[in-house]
């Protein structure tokens, strides 16, 4: 029994560290390349062509659903490391997290008598928004900044957030407590996800003096970001995952349209705005601030690739192909 004991602890200590993705979208893709090299990957999907997909990426698929709890049994005790990106599902609160939280606290059937192989994961990382800051009239904030956000899909964030602080707490006292950071990203774009769509529908901007500050991350960055907080994450630490220069909103579409090559949209006021514009970007418009990095920058020892979008779009130049319409 002692020697099955030492071996198994053997294999442990020798085998590459397991790592479970719940939600394989296109920032945490940009980072498998790094992560396949370090990690045994998993990755939860609801399809099979997904599954197909990832298997070409060297990650082993889960047919999972966080949307129905039976299908999740096969993620309990499975990794040792979690990035969770996926996105909340409708409705009050985020039901989805609180059900992958109650997966991977689960012993794994036949082993729930061997605790060395139904921990948690031993750290985590949840890809939030920097939404839930809501609106803080231009001003510049950081992670401490209260989080004033008003709109149902920030407010699902929020929730997520303190479910998987409050579990990882109420696991302090226990061995196997699982240290989570939280990476919050604002406006994500790449070569391949510029909002093309909005400035070929010629929504108009704000004026000038009436316009609102958005923030914006590079996908690359983003996930650099993500695997630095897998490893120098603190716990219970959140970072701002954004660039060195927020922009007026307009001034960012302005970019993006002469950079594609597609005429600059016009501008209104924000009344104006009111009635012409669809509720969600108004929803966009109506939060304004300038969000800080210094926490990532100082304890992830982050760099960034872009650090500001005119460094983007001058080292893409001439780059751009049209592809997807965000």
């Amino acid at each position: 029994m002692i020697s099955c004991l030492l071996i198994l602890l053997d294999f442990r200590l020798v085998r590459k560290k397991r790592l479970l993705i719940i939600g394989c979208g296109d920032v945490v893709q940009r980072a498998l390349p790094w992560l396949t090299q370090r990690f045994t990957v998993y990755a939860t999907v609801r399809s099979a062509e997904k599954a197909i997909q990832l298997l070409t990426l060297g990650v082993h698929p889960i047919i999972a659903d966080l949307d129905q709890r039976g299908s999740l049994k096969r993620i309990a005790g499975i990794a040792d490391y979690l990035i969770h990106s996926a996105p909340p599902g409708e409705g009050q609160g985020d039901a989805r997290t609180k059900k992958l939280l109650a997966a991977i606290s689960r012993p794994r059937g036949a082993q729930q008598h061997r605790a060395i192989l139904s921990q948690p994961p031993r750290r985590a990382v949840y890809i939030s928004t920097s939404g839930i800051y809501g609106d803080h009239q231009g001003v510049w904030i950081d992670e401490t900044s209260p989080q004033c956000a008003t709109t149902a899909r920030a407010l699902r964030r929020i929730s997520a957030e303190r479910q998987l602080r409050h579990w990882s707490i109420s696991q302090s006292l226990q061995a196997s407590a699982t240290q989570i950071s939280i990476v919050r990203a604002p406006g994500i774009y790449a070569l391949d996800r510029l909002p093309t769509a909005r400035i070929e529908r010629g929504d108009p901007g704000l004026i000038v003096t009436e316009d609102s500050v958005s923030n914006h991350i590079h996908a690359d960055d983003l996930a650099r970001a993500v695997c630095l907080a897998l490893f120098r994450g603190l716990p219970q630490r959140a970072y701002n995952i954004v660039d060195d220069e927020p922009h007026a909103m307009s001034t960012w579409f302005d970019q993006v349209a002469d950079f594609t090559g597609l005429p600059r949209v016009g501008r209104i006021s924000r009344a104006q705005a009111q009635q012409q514009l669809s509720p969600v970007m108004l929803s966009y418009l109506n939060e304004s601030r300038q969000i800080a990095n210094q926490r990532a920058k100082r304890e992830l020892r982050w760099r960034l690739r872009y650090p500001t979008t005119d460094v983007f779009f001058l080292q893409n130049k001439g780059m751009y192909i049209a592809t997807t319409k965000y």
